[in-house]
């Protein structure tokens, strides 16, 4: 356990920025998976209104240090093919 009052104070930080991270990850997942339904159903409506929400979510997600960058543009360009695909 800490003994300075800086390391505890450090651990009361940890747990909230924790608990932030896992709260945004675990939405930033949902709605990936969101999104990968509405693909699998093969409902070109239904995906493209997902879209922009699941972009602002992964964009959010980037912003905020959950994922990379790039990884974020990657999860973003994938998901558009798959649309652009669905609704040739």
């Amino acid at each position: 356990m800490a003994n300075t009052y800086s390391a505890l104070k450090r651990v009361r930080q940890v747990e909230r920025r924790t608990e932030f991270n896992r709260k945004n990850k675990t939405r930033l997942r949902h709605q990936i998976r969101a999104m990968r339904r509405a693909l699998q159903q093969k409902d070109a409506k239904v995906a493209g209104e997902t879209l922009a929400k699941t972009f602002s979510v992964v964009d959010r997600a980037a912003k905020q240090g959950i994922i990379k960058k790039n990884t974020a543009a990657r999860y973003k360009s994938r998901l558009h093919l798959r649309v652009k695909a669905l609704t040739a």
